[in-house]
């Protein structure tokens, strides 16, 4: 599926000035130079490609990328086979070996999922900065960020997992997940990636398809095991460290994570763990995992020995297959469920044996030390509404009763949860504390708490930054926090405006994430002294302007809160 009307110009000038040089959004960054060190130009040209220039070699073949600004890009590698035809529903399959040089110098095609009206909010387009262009089954590749390959050093290594739940997203579908920054700015390997995704990675046929389709509800994940032994393989030609490798992930990406750290084919694949705005305590149940997957069947028109017919439809038939079967279980089923009720990884007892942190965390985590963050403002549900401040907390309790956030509502609780966070935060208006009780911080919480049982350290942090954008009513949104982890915040504009205030936060944040990369530990990057969490302090980095280290800042409203 072809998506030209999303395509950026390659080489496109805008913005000139302190900022230097703009390339195309999906090909680079913007680099300024007071803040990198970095010329934009002056000596010579920012771009070199070419026969002889940026080749490394991994175990499947030679690839070719490119030099922008010093750092070496690597895009659309190979880590997998076409997941297409007989390999849908399968467990990944190492690509086929190729014998001329692979061209790494575009993005490998996004996972299959549902495009349309992709663009429609056109506040979340302009907010978001979308990317997305073709889309197809052969979709298992990886980008690679160096500053430089074959050198002989051990760089540390990142390996970014894309937020969108487990259905949507790629691997720079945002501006901000650029990975040539962070490279520059710490000395580090920066990695992402595309996998399967939704009803293509999480349909669970063992239930009607028996032994031959039992990984089916979680080759999405195995797919990202795949790309994580593709890293242990290959990385140390691009200049990193195999065994100093950290996974990091936002919104559904953090859920990838958490699962990740309970995966034991993940095991000693990774060493340290970030998890923004998507602290997942539970997966999909196997029941009912196993019941969305003979609905598919059922809608399909096909019996248990038919799967193969499944396999062999075009993907976006089958998607809208998918799509009806779990419209009308959730119809049947009343809903909820949230991303777990869905197409989604499931505990099936083998490739994910229990919940990655409930009611405990999994044994494969106890070795890995973990970073939580969350934003204050995840969810900004006034930020658009014409008249906010004409809402009273009457009008916000009434519209949290069915639903708040991510998450369901409160019922007959709402008043309740609403007072308790307008007495927390006083002086906050009717639709801040909107935005705060949609937005509450107890999975991030119930997550660290689980966490900190276990040896490794856990370090939590609240972003509260707030961006000028619409009049300041976005507030510390979900998303906003990852441009500045990656040192993208003179990229990501319609986050953050640019400028030197968020590239002053953005410096100390990325930082801190390598120094947590380098020895599990955030201190040292920046910020202010950062202590490890425990439970009977929920000590927690408030990240804004002036960073602080606070006592569970927020602690008092949660109480009001239902358990999750």
């Amino acid at each position: 599926m072809s998506m030209n009307s999303s395509r950026r110009s390659f080489f496109r000038t805008a913005g000139a000035g302190a900022a230097g040089l703009t390339i195309g959004a999906r090909g680079a960054a913007i680099v300024s130079a007071d803040t990198t060190g970095v010329g934009t130009g002056d000596d010579g040209p920012v771009l070199q490609v070419g026969e002889n220039v940026a080749m490394v070699d991994t175990r499947h073949g030679r690839v070719r990328g490119y030099v922008l600004r010093g750092v070496q890009y690597y895009l659309g590698i190979p880590y997998g086979a076409d997941t297409s035809g007989p390999n849908r529903f399968m467990p990944p399959q190492p690509p086929e070996a190729w014998t001329d040089v692979f061209p790494a110098l575009w993005w490998g095609n996004s996972a299959p999922q549902n495009m349309e009206n992709r663009y429609a909010n056109k506040y979340a387009a302009f907010r978001d900065h979308w990317n997305y262009d073709d889309v197809s089954e052969d979709c298992l590749r990886i980008n690679v960020f160096t500053p430089a390959a074959g050198d002989g050093r051990k760089r540390p290594v990142l390996v970014w997992l894309h937020g969108g739940g487990f259905t949507a997203g790629n691997g720079i579908e945002q501006d901000g997940y650029n990975g040539e920054n962070l490279a520059r700015f710490g000395d580090v390997v920066f990695c992402s990636i595309n996998h399967r995704l939704g009803p293509m990675g999480y349909c669970n046929l063992a239930g009607v398809g028996g032994e031959r389709f039992a990984a089916s509800g979680n080759v999405g994940m195995l797919d990202i095991v795949q790309a994580l032994e593709w890293v242990r393989d290959n990385i140390a030609s691009f200049g990193g460290d195999p065994a100093n490798v950290t996974i990091m992930g936002q919104s559904g990406g953090g859920a990838k994570v958490c699962t990740l750290t309970a995966m034991p084919s993940a095991k000693g694949l990774f060493h340290k763990a970030v998890v923004l705005s998507g602290a997942s305590l539970r997966m999909g149940e196997k029941e009912h995992s196993e019941k969305l997957g003979g609905y598919v069947l059922a809608e399909a028109g096909l019996g248990a020995g038919e799967i193969d017919k499944l396999q062999a439809m075009p993907w976006k038939e089958y998607y809208a297959v998918a799509t009806k079967a779990l419209e009308k279980l959730r119809a049947e089923s009343g809903g909820g469920r949230g991303l777990r009720g869905g197409f989604s990884p499931v505990v099936d007892g083998a490739v994910l044996p229990q919940d990655p942190y409930y009611p405990d965390a999994a044994p494969t985590a106890a070795g890995v030390p973990l970073l939580v963050c969350s934003t204050m403002n995840e969810i900004s549900p006034a930020a658009f509404e014409p008249t906010p401040d004409q809402l009273t907390l009457a009008d916000v309790a009434e519209r949290v009763k069915t639903r708040a956030g991510f998450s369901p509502g409160f019922g007959d609780r709402a008043m309740d949860v609403v007072e308790a966070y307008a007495k927390a935060f006083p002086g906050k208006e009717p639709a801040e504390i909107w935005s705060l009780v949609s937005s509450t911080r107890q999975s991030t919480v119930a997550l660290a708490d689980a966490k900190s049982k276990q040896p490794p350290p856990v370090y939590v942090a609240w972003f509260t930054w707030q961006p000028p954008h619409f009049d300041g009513r976005m507030g510390a949104f979900h998303c906003i926090d990852i441009c500045f982890w990656f040192h993208n915040t003179d990229l990501m504009l319609t986050h953050t405006a640019g400028g030197p205030r968020p590239r002053k936060l953005a410096a100390k944040m990325a930082g801190a994430l390598v120094q947590f990369m380098k020895a599990g530990d955030p201190n040292g990057g920046g910020l202010p002294a950062w202590p490890k969490y425990t439970t009977a302090q929920g000590e927690t980095m408030v990240l804004d302007d002036v960073s602080a280290a606070r006592n569970d800042p927020d602690r008092e409203a949660r109480q009001a809160l239902p358990p999750l």
